[in-house]
């Protein structure tokens, strides 16, 4: 069984999860009313994989017989200035939810736990890549604020050569879904 402590923080990591996944759709819903489809397919997906990471959580708490707790989630930010903003507060969600995932790493080996400490291994990971994701993303639509067609480009290039799943990613409760 995961230590108490890890557990506690695992499942106040879930809400977090579930917000970051609520704040993107906020995002994708934006960028869907400005009419840059990619940028909101973009964010959509990013909505998917932060649920999906909280359903992997839930799914390790699960496995472990340890509790699970669905928490409520704050509401997300609605409405932005520009391109620019919802980009700029993604790599801010970003960056914090890196600082608990390894936070969560770091409890987990502060109590011997390391089942959960090699767990969170796959997030830290994970977290390299979404905070350089979106650190490109905003150099980009600051780069195209005063035409966004130019970051809808940019995307379509890039998502070319996109790959499929992270074979070695957890389960996530539910399957895939």
């Amino acid at each position: 069984m995961p230590a108490a402590p890890f557990v506690a923080k695992l499942n106040e990591q879930v809400a977090y999860e579930f917000a970051a996944s609520q704040q993107y759709v906020a995002i994708a819903v934006y960028y869907d009313g400005e009419t840059l489809p990619r940028l909101a397919s973009f964010f959509y997906a990013q909505a998917l994989e932060e649920r999906n990471h909280a359903m992997m959580m839930v799914q390790y708490l699960l496995d472990a017989d340890a509790e699970v707790s669905i928490p409520a989630v704050a509401g997300p930010r609605n409405g932005f200035g520009d391109i620019v903003e919802p980009v700029q507060l993604a790599l801010e969600q970003e960056k914090r939810v890196t600082d608990q995932i390894n936070g969560l790493a770091a409890a987990a080996r502060e109590h011997g736990d390391y089942a959960s400490e090699q767990f969170m291994q796959w997030f830290i990971k994970e977290q390299v890549e979404e905070v350089a994701s979106m650190n490109d993303l905003l150099a980009i639509v600051k780069r195209c604020i005063d035409d966004p067609l130019r970051a809808e480009e940019w995307l379509a290039r890039e998502a070319a050569g996109e790959e499929g799943g992270d074979a070695t990613a957890p389960a996530a409760a539910g399957g895939a879904l």
